[in-house]
């Protein structure tokens, strides 16, 4: 658990200074999230070599375990957002309509967006399909 801990947080503090030397406008934990699925990619396609420096997968204490125990206890990571909430309710009363708002409307673009992801690829993965004698 604690190897699979700390390729996280490794992948998650090159993707922060990634963010910060280049400058570019994409958060650093979205770049490690990103650095993540490369080193997870690379140690499923070339398993002998990459077992030397990564732990192999579904292992007890692996990378995945400890994914799973990061997600199973996930509603913890909300509670400083919370307190943040309330630490700041003065802005909320001020402009809570116009942040009701937004919120709404970025949550419905989000799912209108995931949903036509969604069907555009699932006509795509059925036009590779073969059909069935």
């Amino acid at each position: 658990m604690i190897v699979g801990l700390t390729l996280i947080l490794l992948a998650q503090l090159l993707g922060e200074a990634c963010a910060r030397a280049v400058g570019v406008p994409v958060p650093g934990p979205v770049i490690g999230m990103a650095l993540l699925l490369a080193f997870l990619v690379l140690r499923d396609r070339w398993r002998p070599a990459s077992h030397r420096l990564l732990p192999p997968p579904l292992v007890d204490g692996g990378l995945e375990n400890t994914a799973k125990g990061l997600l199973a206890h996930l509603s913890i990571m909300f509670v400083p957002a919370a307190v943040g909430i309330v630490g700041k309710l003065d802005v909320l009363a001020s402009h809570g309509i116009a942040l009701a708002i937004v919120l709404c409307l970025s949550v419905t673009l989000t799912l209108v967006t995931t949903v036509l992801t969604f069907v555009a690829v699932s006509r795509l993965m059925a036009r590779r399909k073969p059909e069935a004698p």
